[in-house]
């Protein structure tokens, strides 16, 4: 078998050597076997953000302080009320390569996938995008490529002191009171499976809060699925919707009786 040529390519006079065509049953059998080593990959990860968890924290002593929409705010400030903050140093300033009509591009890709905020939000986390441009640029941008994350301008060295001043990366922080601690932080590739939700709430210090995870006593922790909405329709304290409990505990059970 042979791939359709594209006269425009200058690999097009090399032919792609693909997989095997088989019968419906030897595909299936295939994908059995792949299933076992990605339930694997899957429980190694979940293992790998249990551990993450159990990281020992580092707590912020500086005072630094962003550039908002409506003025000038603290770390603290970052947090929106709320105990975990994710923070994104995206490049978009003069002398990056876009500027001014666009940021970094690749920059740019992790701000197209991220997902609504409000489930973020709801896990009691706060995501937010740093970059050295003033706001007026920010606003600008966010409006012609259609960003709705918060994006703060930098004014000091949180940059440099979070290793973020040449090159991107995601920091952690964990707010208790008036302490903040730095919790984690990833760069590189690990920067490119961000976006969901839930590679998000992996690299938090609570995690998903749901209670198959393994995470230290006393973490916030509900049932599996319960707290999941609609993102126009999340209300703080609120009870789970009975209706959505009733039909996620017969599609959980569902599930697990089909693969006994």
């Amino acid at each position: 078998m042979t791939a359709p040529t594209d006269n425009a390519s200058p690999a097009a006079a090399s032919p792609m050597r693909t997989p095997p065509v088989v019968s419906p049953q030897e595909w299936e059998a295939a994908r059995q076997r792949l299933l076992v080593k990605e339930k694997a990959h899957t429980r190694a990860r979940d293992a790998l953000a249990a551990e993450r968890r159990r990281m020992p924290w580092t707590e912020v002593g500086a005072n630094y302080a962003f550039d908002g929409p409506h003025g000038r705010l603290s770390l603290s400030d970052l947090f929106d009320g709320r105990r975990q903050l994710i923070v994104y140093r995206a490049f978009f300033e003069p002398g990056v390569y876009g500027w001014p009509e666009h940021a970094c591009r690749g920059c740019s890709m992790v701000a197209d996938q991220v997902a609504h905020l409000a489930h973020l939000n709801a896990r009691d986390t706060t995501l937010v995008f740093v970059s050295r441009a003033p706001q007026e640029d920010i606003a600008r941008l966010k409006a012609r490529m259609d960003w709705k994350m918060p994006w703060f301008t930098l004014t000091d060295g949180f940059d440099k002191d979070f290793g973020v001043h040449e090159w991107h990366g995601t920091n952690v922080f964990f707010r208790d009171g008036d302490r903040i601690f730095r919790t984690y932080f990833l760069n590189n590739r690990g920067d490119e499976q961000m976006g969901g939700t839930w590679n998000y709430l992996d690299i938090t210090p609570l995690g998903r809060q749901e209670t198959w995870e393994d995470s230290p006593e006393g973490y916030p922790q509900t049932p599996t699925y319960k707290w999941w909405n609609w993102h126009d329709s999340y209300v703080q304290g609120a009870a789970p919707d009975r209706k959505w409990v009733e039909i996620s505990d017969a599609g959980e059970a569902a599930f697990r009786n089909k693969n006994k």
